[in-house]
């Protein structure tokens, strides 16, 4: 090609009586071109690059290689012959035709190869034809990918919607981009005639970006109105192999949660972790198993897990054996209600950190039982913090729950509890060496005692979904950003040793109506609420209201500096005080004594409203049947 491209720069400047005159020198000077330029090309790589790859990259390749040729072809011929068997403004004209010559077959390859390909996917039934939300460079690089690697993607982009309008009516390789996102239910009818029905919708923005640009929502709504599942794109631009699968993931509800993403003080929590002994009961439940996953992954010396249930324990124990081998990791099986094996466990792993997480966390079934709730959800956590004590843990972290404040059922009372005894601790002057901390947060998406799990299940069924209340409302928020929050709870009390017997409650922004997390959920799956599946109201269980609280009207709520917690003030009740109780719940569960039990559990909590069913059994009525 270099060759060629210098013999046809002398060509333009010559009659072809001159050419022909002159053929032997012109041929000589093509052909030591032709050499240069094949040099130039070797040591710089150039045909390293595939050609069906070709892009803007082997363009300025092959302009570094013309460039470097015709400087060096100009030497020497300078040194030849003084430059005076050829002219040199050929010079200049071969490097541009130097640039044509490669760059041209290069670029027809690539045409021919993107249209055998893509003729070829049309072909295959498994084609997936897909609208992508989001004019962006993540759009963009979707597109290029699917077009160099469509032998292994079977989706064919049939545009690109703007939601904000900025750009309708260009495209984007080749692809229409349209818009608005008012519009979308038109465009499904306009590709629908075409015979090529959009079949998924796929966004490429963050869940953060389209919660200031535009409405997941709205987006989910018309996917389930169209009957098409909707998609979330990785960031393409982070991924650090361009061979890397681009894993398309369905939108989950927590992406439908309007939260600011957390902006967390990771030294604060890294240095209350790194390198020390931590200790997490109730780690094989959903709270306690993904507090145990964040954990590990920030260093700690020594990692403890405690649970009741061999198989929880045993199926965390083995996760985190896996992903963090180096991790020095014991598993331990035992109930925090079993004093004695807590204090013993406890001493001989010695924790600087403890995270409480053991719990009996569903309503109905708490209320059922009452002396169950009582027995593990205060008196496990008054051994947990005994055995805190006594081993001198730097800190013992209570996890705690909305349900707490101005409790309605027996859980809510009894975590109540909980959280007095280990505000007792924290503030008691005698206790100097241990901190006990207490976090409290609402509803968690896909944890145990989510009712998430159970409309989903109800869906796969085809319905009906059934909630409580069509008023009834919950704060939520993912397992991930609580157990975040947690951690970051924990490394600011840990810091600030003064700010004693503060309840730390986690900012969960505003309530979700359950009706609506139903609806967004039947949606998500590609269906209609209402239409395809119904929703039907069953009534409060006992026990339950209809909204929950962060913090009661009593308790001073402040700002802590920390993002995304707040900090109540306690309500205080000396140690003894406490102790005496806790001392009178336990000789009542031991003796059965049910109502005695629910009268102390009312007079410790002040503001426990019981149901009815729970005022009979205070009164020592119908408990036979608990």
């Amino acid at each position: 090609m270099g060759a060629a491209a210098m013999f046809l720069s002398i060509a333009l400047r010559f009659d072809f009586d001159i050419v022909v005159k002159n053929l032997t020198n012109f041929l000589g000077a093509a052909a030591l071109f032709g050499i240069i330029v094949g040099g130039a090309g070797f040591l710089l790589g150039l045909n390293r690059g595939i050609w069906r790859y070709a892009s803007l990259s082997d363009l300025l390749a092959i302009t570094y290689v013309a460039t470097a040729s015709v400087a060096s072809f100009t030497v020497a011929q300078f040194l030849l012959d003084r430059l005076t068997s050829i002219p040199r403004s050929s010079i200049l004209i071969a490097w541009a035709f130097v640039i044509v010559l490669l760059a041209g077959p290069r670029a027809a390859y690539r045409l021919y190869r993107n249209r055998h390909d893509t003729g070829r996917l049309f072909d295959r039934s498994t084609r997936k034809f897909v609208l992508l939300v989001g004019a962006t460079d993540n759009a963009d690089a979707f597109v290029r990918t699917i077009k160099e690697r469509n032998s292994a993607l079977s989706f064919v982009v049939l545009a690109i919607i703007d939601e904000r309008d900025r750009r309708t009516g260009r495209s984007i390789r080749g692809v229409p981009v349209l818009g608005p996102l008012e519009r979308l239910p038109q465009i499904f009818d306009q590709f629908e005639a075409q015979g090529r029905r959009p079949e998924a919708l796929i966004l490429t923005r963050s869940r953060e970006d389209y919660q200031r640009h535009a409405s997941i929502e709205a987006l989910v709504e018309i996917a389930a109105q169209q009957k098409v599942e909707i998609l979330r794109l990785p960031n393409l631009l982070d991924m650090q192999s361009i061979d890397a699968e681009i894993e398309l993931r369905p939108i989950k509800l927590e992406d439908l949660l309007q939260r600011p993403p957390l902006r967390l003080d990771v030294p604060k929590i890294a240095s209350m972790i790194e390198g020390r002994t931590v200790m997490i009961t109730g780690a094989g439940g959903s709270i306690g198993s993904e507090l145990a996953r964040q954990v590990a992954a920030l260093n700690p010396r020594t990692l403890v897990l405690l649970d009741a249930s061999e198989h929880l324990l045993y199926s965390i124990a083995t996760e985190l054996t896996g992903t963090r081998p180096s991790l020095e990791l014991h598993a331990a099986l035992c109930n925090v209600r079993e004093k004695d094996a807590v204090n013993t466990i406890v001493q001989a792993h010695r924790p600087q950190v403890l995270f409480h997480a053991a719990a009996l966390k569903h309503v109905p079934i708490v209320e059922a039982q009452p002396l169950e709730g009582l027995f593990t959800n205060a008196i496990g956590t008054r051994n947990v913090a005994e055995a805190a004590l006594h081993a001198n843990v730097s800190t013992m972290v209570l996890v705690s729950t909305d349900k707490a404040v101005n409790p309605a059922n027996v859980m809510g009372a009894t975590k109540r509890m909980a959280e007095m005894f280990c505000q007792a601790m924290d503030i008691d002057s005698q206790v100097n060496g241990t901190r006990f901390v207490t976090v409290r947060f609402g509803n968690v998406l896909g944890s145990a005692g989510s009712v998430v799990p159970l409309f989903e299940k109800q869906i796969r069924a085809g319905g009906p979904v059934t909630v409580t209340h069509p008023d009834m409302e919950r704060f939520f928020m993912t397992i991930s950003e609580a157990c975040l929050l947690v951690l970051q709870a924990a490394a600011h009390s840990h810091a600030r040793q003064e700010e004693r017997g503060r309840i730390y409650v986690l900012d969960m922004g505003s309530p979700v109506k359950i009706v609506d997390l139903a609806r967004n959920l039947i949606r998500l799956s590609g269906r209609r609420p209402d239409t395809d599946i119904q929703i039907i109201y069953t009534g409060l269980r006992p026990g339950e209201k209809l909204y929950e609280e962060l913090f009661d009207n009593k308790e001073t709520l402040s700002g802590t500096g920390a993002s995304g917690i707040l900090a109540a003030s306690p309500r205080s009740i000396e140690r003894e005080l406490i102790v005496r109780i806790f001392d009178q719940m336990k000789r009542r569960i031991d003796a059965q004594d049910l109502p005695g039990a629910l009268r102390l559990l009312k007079s410790t909590v002040g503001e426990f409203t019981p149901g009815s069913e729970i005022h009979l059994l205070m009164s020592g009525k119908d408990s036979s049947k608990h």
